[in-house]
């Protein structure tokens, strides 16, 4: 009897032991609560301790860099253009006493951070025209909206570390007609381009015509001079041949001429006075 006795109180003892043992991971931090009220943080990893229920009890909480993808949202530019902005922010806890103070829980904490993100980036957005948002100065825009919405969650325990744009996207409304400014505005660039290269192909046409007349004029130019040349010095050959021998010089010209004229179908009724049938029958 007194060892059962003994046993009971010493698992006692044990399971009290046990309840008054924290271990503390490193991806950790835990808050002590005593009767409900937050009294101390423990951040570090490790062993640690605390009273039992219901004296005191802990509420533990992320110590890693945490996510929250914002629902997308139309947000007005500027210059007045409709934008389905979809953007997401990185947060983590870094005041979990204060934390649990304030907002309790991680589901409230993300209501709270897309009020504050959404205001934040509502009011950024329309001091930029759209071309700024999407283009130039979304990395400046994306700091300046950090920075304000980490302002505003400090405090309740929580750090922005960084708000980013994932995509923007036009209204379903606007996107037809965007698209067709876009189609017309293409168009219009490929008829002045096709206009232009039509204008500079005439050019090279008109010049190419002017060089061809050129190139053809000076050809015929230097084929009749050659040509001029050629009959020149022929007529003096054929004048210092007839003045050596007159008789010869006719009689090479006539048979040349016979040559080109008659042929092995050519039949000739020459009278007997001729000079073809005097040289035929010689």
């Amino acid at each position: 009897m007194i060892k059962n006795i003994t046993a009971f109180i010493l698992g006692l003892l044990i399971l009290f032991a046990f309840s008054t043992i924290i271990i503390v991971d490193e991806t950790e931090q835990i808050v002590i609560l005593q009767f409900g009220k937050p009294i101390r943080t423990i951040t570090e990893p490790g062993l640690n301790w605390k009273f039992p229920a219901p004296f005191q009890t802990s509420d533990t909480f992320e110590k890693r860099l945490l996510e929250y993808d914002v629902p997308p949202e139309e947000i007005l530019s500027r210059d007045k253009k409709s934008l389905i902005i979809d953007n997401y922010v990185r947060w983590k806890i870094t005041d979990p006493l204060l934390f649990l103070k304030t907002v309790k829980a991680v589901p409230t904490a993300k209501t709270r951070l897309d009020d504050i993100v959404y205001s934040e980036l509502r009011q950024e957005l329309g001091n930029h025209d759209m071309v700024e948002i999407i283009t130039e100065n979304r990395e400046l825009i994306m700091n300046k909206v950090t920075i304000a919405s980490n302002e505003e969650t400090s405090k309740f325990g929580i750090d922005v570390i960084d708000v980013r744009i994932r995509r923007v996207d036009l209204p379903q409304e606007n996107e037809s007609s965007i698209y067709a400014r876009m189609e017309a505005e293409r168009k219009r660039q490929a008829n002045k381009f096709r206009s232009e290269g039509e204008e500079e192909a005439q050019k090279i046409r008109a010049a190419t015509d002017r060089d061809k007349t050129v190139i053809l004029a000076e050809a015929y130019k230097q084929a009749q001079k050659i040509r001029g040349e050629g009959e020149a010095v022929a007529l003096d050959i054929y004048a210092t041949a007839f003045s050596k021998d007159p008789s010869f010089y006719e009689f090479q010209k006539t048979l040349e001429t016979y040559e080109k004229i008659i042929d092995q179908k050519t039949t000739l009724v020459l009278p007997a006075d001729s000079k073809l049938f005097k040289t035929l029958a010689q």
